[in-house]
C-alpha cells in the first residue's frame, strides 16, 4: 500500500468507507494500467512484425473502425477516445494511407472515414493478436468466460454510473 493509499484509507476509515474506497481507487488505478499495458502489448507485437509508421493508439483506432464508414465523432464515441486525439491520429492515418476520408455529400462539414486495404491489414494484425491471446488467457491468466463476464458486467455498471454523473450532473 502506498503512502497516498494509507492516507486515503485512514481518512476514509473515519467515515466508514475505507474498504470500499480503497478497492474503488485500486480499480481506477488498475483500469489505467491495463489500458497502458494493452498499448505496450500492441506496440511490442507491431515492432516484432516490423510494422513501421503506426503507433498502438492508431492501431486501436483502426481496429475499432472495422468495416464501417464513420465520422470522427462516431469513432470517438465507439472507441472512447478524446476528440483531439482522434482528429490528430486520423489525419496521420490518412497521410500514411491506412484510412481513406471523404466529405459527406449531404453535409460538407462532415468527413466520413473508412479503412484502406493497408488499414485493413493493420486491423487484421490486431485481430490476430487478440485471437492469440484468447487461446492462452484461460490457461495462463486463469480467466474463463464466466469470470470475464463478471468483470465486464462490473465495468459496464461503473461506466453507466460515470455516464449518469455527467449526463444528470449527479
Amino acid at each position: 500500500m502506498t503512502a497516498g493509499q494509507k492516507a486515503v484509507a485512514g481518512s476514509a476509515a473515519e467515515t466508514g468507507m475505507g474498504n470500499v474506497k480503497l478497492r474503488y481507487l485500486d480499480s481506477l488505478s488498475l483500469i489505467e494500467r491495463l489500458h497502458r499495458r494493452l498499448l505496450e502489448v500492441i506496440k511490442d507485437d507491431f515492432e516484432r512484425h516490423g510494422e513501421p509508421g503506426i503507433n498502438p493508439v492508431q492501431a486501436l483506432l483502426i481496429y475499432n473502425m472495422a468495416d464501417a464508414e464513420l465520422t470522427a465523432g462516431e469513432l470517438k464515441s465507439r472507441g472512447h477516445y478524446q476528440g483531439s486525439n482522434v482528429s490528430y491520429n486520423l489525419k496521420k492515418l490518412v497521410e500514411a494511407g491506412f484510412v481513406h476520408h471523404e466529405r459527406s455529400a449531404s453535409d460538407r462539414r462532415s468527413v466520413r472515414v473508412r479503412l484502406t486495404p493497408k488499414g485493413q491489414a493493420v486491423r487484421n494484425r490486431v485481430d490476430a493478436l487478440y485471437d492469440r491471446q484468447l487461446r492462452a488467457v484461460e490457461q495462463v491468466a486463469g480467466l474463463g468466460a464466466d469470470e470475464l463476464e463478471r468483470v465486464n458486467k462490473a465495468l459496464g455498471r461503473l461506466e453507466r454510473y460515470w455516464t449518469d454523473q455527467i449526463l444528470y450532473r449527479l
